[in-house]
């Protein structure tokens, strides 16, 4: 099958942009709209520099800097027509575990104008339910106190901004990438917290030398396993040690923030705004709440890819009333967004079978999704006298998921959620279904006060472990 490989000289284009989290939905979003961008010879410093922090991200480096970082991306069309892209806009790569000092100083660089990040939802170290910044964790405490040899992202920014400002490299820009709802408020948030418990002299610099703007960004990108990388290789003819695929549906919209000057994105199809707010929220209402929805019930009846899930009648049915009946009421659409279209292609993009997800990345620490995808509507729907069984339903399939560890069809699975805390344990192993709702997720709402609420879960805990899933589901979607 024919590549399409870029046509600007590596040797030429530098890195004007440092980006934190180098995995898949980096390389097929920013880096793919950047990879398009740097064809034009006018955008040559805006090159990505790739940095990662953790002792698990070895494969990936090494994979990567064995083929001079470039790196294929198969594009999967909803029509089943697929383009496979050589892109190469990861100049340089790396890695903090190998060399701290390295990152530090590539942050203070005055060619660099613009930290981008994708550290997931629960990166950012917020309690679920003040939204505060946790100063007393135990990687925070040793940042805070070692400022020269930082472990985490908020310690090696902070540093990095230090040596900056210390060096008059000028202002820049920090720009979160993650699935949050302002994402770059938070980002504020996050950074600018933890800095002024480390250094008010540099908070008061960050102050007026930084922006966080917001953003909305949307792929689906699903992990790269074993399997995937000899079948995409076969596909594309190369011998690519770490090769992503992604579906053909791509937006990212950005606050236009940026203290530093960036990249021309607009001309490969990005879209700058005043606002971000109403795409954020019709993005994490519907698409990012969707996927929540449909995860765990889908799970648990015995489905592990998205695509075979979504073309179970019962489960479209479920995710289209929630979509329609539940959400669309709290959803203003963007101005220029058919919002009827948006919906109709939602359902096309999760049935993609070219695409073929991971049910198991879906389920991925819910403990930080709820919160952000679900609760807010949530909260709304309550008030508002709304019909709670959908989103009730979901809520008793996510204790079912987390307490039983055994799937209708009898295989056993282990849960990965990385941010449960002891209370949590505590309140799922429990034998009153209420407790469960204690959860650290759902704090931001006294779901026990909302009667209408407890009786549909309560009916719904019982009949998931007496019925199992599908007659369940029968019955909310009838």
């Amino acid at each position: 099958m024919n590549v399409l490989t870029y046509r600007y000289d590596r040797k030429i284009i530098q890195a004007g942009i440092l980006h934190i989290g180098v995995g898949n939905f980096h390389r097929a979003h920013q880096a793919f709209y950047t990879n398009q961008l740097l064809n034009d010879q006018d955008q040559s410093q805006w090159a990505i520099c790739g940095a990662c922090l953790l002792p698990s991200d070895e494969k990936i480096v090494k994979s990567l800097r064995a083929q001079q970082l470039d790196y294929t991306l198969t594009v999967c069309g909803r029509d089943g027509q697929d383009e496979i892209y050589q892109l190469g806009a990861l100049k340089d790569l790396l890695w903090a575990v190998e060399d701290p000092q390295a990152l530090l100083d590539k942050i203070a660089e005055s060619a660099i104008k613009i930290i981008t990040l994708t550290i997931t939802e629960g990166g950012y170290n917020l309690d679920k339910a003040t939204n505060e910044f946790i100063l007393e964790d135990g990687k925070i405490k040793h940042d805070l106190q070692n400022p020269g040899h930082p472990i985490t992202v908020f310690g090696f920014i902070a540093e990095g901004l230090r040596r900056r400002r210390n060096s008059g490299n000028g202002c820049i820009t920090i720009l979160s990438c993650d699935n949050l709802q302002h994402n770059g408020s938070t980002a504020k948030r996050a950074f600018t917290t933890f800095i002024a418990a480390q250094d008010k002299d540099l908070a008061e610099w960050v102050e007026t030398n930084v922006t966080f703007p917001n953003s909305m960004v949307d792929r689906i990108t699903p992990a790269t396993t074993a399997e995937d990388v000899q079948r995409l290789n076969r596909k594309s003819g190369m011998e690519d040690q770490a090769p992503v695929y992604c579906e053909d549906f791509i937006q990212w919209v950005i606050e236009d923030n940026f203290i530093a000057g960036r990249p021309a994105w607009e001309r490969v199809g990005v879209e700058f705004t005043n606002d971000v707010t109403a795409f954020e929220n019709m993005k994490l209402s519907l698409l990012n709440a969707a996927h929540t929805l449909l995860s765990y019930p889908s799970f648990l009846k015995g489905y592990r890819k998205v695509d075979q899930a979504m073309h179970d009648g019962d489960i479209v049915k479920y995710v289209r009333d929630f979509m329609d009946i539940d959400i669309t009421p709290h959803v203003p659409a963007p101005e220029g967004t058919d919002l009827a279209e948006y919906k109709k292609t939602l359902i096309e993009r999760f049935a993609n079978r070219s695409v073929s997800d991971q049910l198991s990345r879906l389920c991925f620490d819910g403990i930080s999704k709820f919160p952000v995808y679900i609760m807010p509507n949530l909260t709304k729907m309550i008030k508002a006298g709304q019909d709670l069984s959908r989103v009730a339903f979901l809520i008793a399939a996510y204790r079912h998921y987390l307490r039983y560890l055994v799937d209708d069809k009898g295989q056993s699975y282990e849960i990965a959620e990385p941010w449960l805390t002891s209370d949590d344990q505590k309140y799922i192993a429990s034998n009153d279904p209420l407790d469960f709702l204690g959860l650290s997720p759902f704090k931001s709402t006294d779901l026990k006060a909302a009667d209408c609420f407890v009786g549909l879960y309560s009916q719904f805990v019982s009949s998931l472990k007496e019925k199992g899933v599908e007659p369940v589901l029968q019955s909310v979607v009838a």
